[in-house]
């Protein structure tokens, strides 16, 4: 559920994602995972986002997984066999913070290594980011409540406000179920 809400939102505000992750506003279309294929691919949380030069492959993590580094190089191969001419950013987002000694380390890995190949990514934990990161574009409101603050349900209240603003009734009513649907990772479902 939760990556198919994260999916939703990438592809439906996809510039959103760009002017957060690439720093940037850059138009991008969305790549069907499919285009990459050398054998099927795991597309439950597989976000692939492409403009002329670039492509931007999201993965959308609540639990820790060590076949993260491996998957992101796989994915950035794939990515080079079919459009060599393309960068490529890779970007692993993790949703809920973690405790445990091997799921600290494992969210901090953004390499995967083998004898002579050395493979980076970057890696994103939403409870370190800056709250001000989410609260200017619709498509990362949701996110709000995950990043750094020890005031999630004040930040859920924010956010409520910001999407009161938005005037599209469609567009509200998304934001406002993946808010609800993100916000549930953290906080109590009475209080969402």
């Amino acid at each position: 559920m939760f990556d198919n809400t994260c999916k939703f939102l990438a592809e439906n505000f996809p510039d959103d994602f760009a002017t957060w992750l690439l720093g940037k506003p850059v138009t991008l279309t969305t790549l069907s995972p499919q285009e990459l294929s050398v054998e099927p691919i795991r597309t439950d949380s597989l976000i692939l986002l492409q403009s002329e030069e670039l492509i931007l492959h999201i993965e959308f993590q609540t639990l820790t997984d060590e076949e993260i580094p491996f998957r992101m190089t796989d994915y950035r191969l794939r990515g080079y066999r079919r459009f060599p001419y393309k960068d490529m950013l890779q970007v692993v987002v993790y949703l809920k913070k973690v405790t445990g000694k091997k799921d600290l380390k494992l969210v901090k890995t953004n390499t995967f290594k083998l004898k002579n190949t050395t493979h980076r990514f970057q890696v994103i934990r939403l409870w370190e980011q800056p709250t001000s990161k989410f609260m200017t574009n619709p498509g990362l409101l949701p996110f709000a409540v995950l990043s750094d603050t020890s005031t999630k349900d004040s930040i859920l209240q924010s956010v409520a406000a910001q999407i009161e603003n938005i005037t599209n009734p469609r567009t509200q009513n998304n934001i406002i179920a993946s808010t609800a649907i993100l916000a549930g990772l953290v906080l109590d479902e009475a209080l969402i």
